[in-house]
């Protein structure tokens, strides 16, 4: 595991530590299967809030469009 990989999955935890460990294990697995996919959402999570919607509203509207991509990496 490259230093990358290892603080990403620190930095994950931290943030997800609300989660239930097998929850946690799900979500940092499709990250690494498919990181490209968690960029893009997240550079487009970043424009929505800079046009002035709420950080929450945004991510859901990013998740919504992403569904069936998400819905593939967590089975």
């Amino acid at each position: 595991m490259g230093m990358k990989s290892f603080l990403m999955k620190k930095m994950l935890k931290s943030k997800l530590k609300h989660l239930p460990q097998d929850q946690q294990d799900k979500i940092i697995a499709a990250i690494e299967k498919n990181p490209q996919l968690f960029e893009k959402m997240a550079k487009e999570i970043k424009q929505l809030t800079k046009e002035g919607q709420n950080e929450t509203a945004a991510s859901m509207q990013v998740m919504r469009k992403y569904q069936a991509e998400l819905r593939d990496l967590m089975m």
